[in-house]
């Protein structure tokens, strides 16, 4: 099957453009296979990945290797392994002067890998990587039940059967738990982290409150925030900010949380096949999780807008906003086939003043609800916009 990934032109330019370029995001999404097809393009490349020793050995002496190999694109995999090689990378950058010097990939967020920004500020690109999107997958419309129900890791989609994917699922969390979570430094329980992974199913799609989480687990506020921080710097969930507005309105200031692959969130919360998640009572905030990724992960659409959520204690609420300077769009997300337009979105849109709006929900064709509101799949928004 061939997967376009749309990363792949945004990578292409930073390498043309910058000394360094990084693709980011989680562990298993494509990062290496993708690095590696670009690669064939630069035929005097080399890869080297951080988790493989002789490779670590390689990279002993770090200005020597970069000094030998001076000219050629150098690949460091699983970069946020060995942190201290950035000041070494920012030094061979200065000197060498080269665009596509470096292409890192790593799997936490600048802000955990801090010696990135601290050093190569003004000298690399990043690029995020999703797992697989619905128009990245063929037939991306025919596949959309399949991908919301495993997710979109490569080896969780492309599973033989359903039950495959979940015992994959099932591996992947427990890797990530056991082994990804300690490489990044943080030395915690993995039972602990894992309850509170799996509690955040259940808060999927609604506004975070540490203070009553960390009750039910027993956990202080900080503690609650720590985890979290890790999920979110890991990509392994979004923390969606609360759109702030000059208005005589109380509204909510909490961030909402969100699972960023619907595969990870039904593998923790047990749903197993397309039937349990159709009766599961969180089907609907599971399309949310899911259409709402697809949106905001596309990386044409998020160099460009913002998102937020609006809530108001009176009543009116939006799913999602995306603001671009003075251009603001609204989105409720609906699982249903036959949506329908809810009072709650037409009285925040009044609130705040925007004019267009959209309904985003699995339905097979795209139509307009009235002349401001429009229905459709999250690739039509996505190609609407873009």
């Amino acid at each position: 099957m061939n997967f376009d990934r749309k990363a792949a032109v945004q990578v292409r330019e930073a390498l043309d453009d910058s000394p360094v370029a990084g693709i980011l995001g989680p562990r298993q999404c494509g990062k290496t296979t993708l690095a590696k097809m670009l690669l064939q393009g630069r035929p005097d490349s080399l890869y080297l990945d951080m988790e493989r020793p002789d490779d670590l050995r390689a990279l002993s002496d770090p200005q020597a290797f970069f000094r030998l190999h001076r000219g050629r694109t150098i690949c460091l995999d699983e970069i946020q392994r060995i942190p201290q090689i950035f000041p070494v990378i920012r030094a061979e950058v200065d000197e060498a002067e080269m665009s596509g010097r470096f292409l890192i990939l790593g799997s936490a967020s600048p802000d955990l890998l801090r010696q990135t920004s601290e050093s190569l500020a003004g000298r690399i690109r990043y690029i995020y990587l999703t797992p697989f999107a619905i128009d990245e997958v063929p037939d991306g419309k025919t596949a959309l039940r399949s991908l919301w129900l495993r997710g979109g890791f490569p080896r969780s989609y492309l599973a033989k059967t359903d039950e495959a994917s979940f015992e994959w699922r099932e591996d992947f969390v427990q890797t990530f738990l056991e082994r990804d979570i300690p490489s990044m430094g943080f030395r915690m329980p993995s039972g602990s982290i894992r309850r509170f992974w799996t509690m955040l199913t259940h808060l999927n799609g609604q506004v975070l409150n540490r203070s009553k989480l960390g009750e039910s687990l027993g956990l202080s506020h900080h503690t609650v925030q720590h985890y979290l921080d890790i999920l979110v710097d890991s990509f392994m969930v979004r923390s969606l900010p609360p759109f702030e507005a000059n208005l005589r309105k109380r509204l909510v200031k909490s961030p909402k949380i969100y699972f960023r692959d619907s595969g990870i969130l039904h593998v923790l919360g047990g749903i197993r096949t397309q039937r349990h998640l159709l009766t599961h009572p969180d089907y609907g905030r599971s399309w949310e999780s899911f259409a709402l990724e697809n949106i905001c992960g596309d990386l044409r659409i998020n160099r460009h807008w913002r998102f937020f959520f609006y809530a108001a204690h009176s009543g009116g609420e939006i799913d999602l906003i995306l603001e671009n300077g003075r251009d603001r769009i609204a989105v409720e997300f609906k699982a249903s086939s036959a949506p329908d337009v809810p009072s709650r979105l037409q009285t925040a849109m009044a609130d705040i003043e925007i004019e267009r709006a959209w309904i985003v929900a699995p339905v097979n064709r795209l139509y307009p609800h009235s002349d401001a509101i429009t229905v459709g799949t999250p690739t039509d928004f996505v190609t609407s916009i873009v």
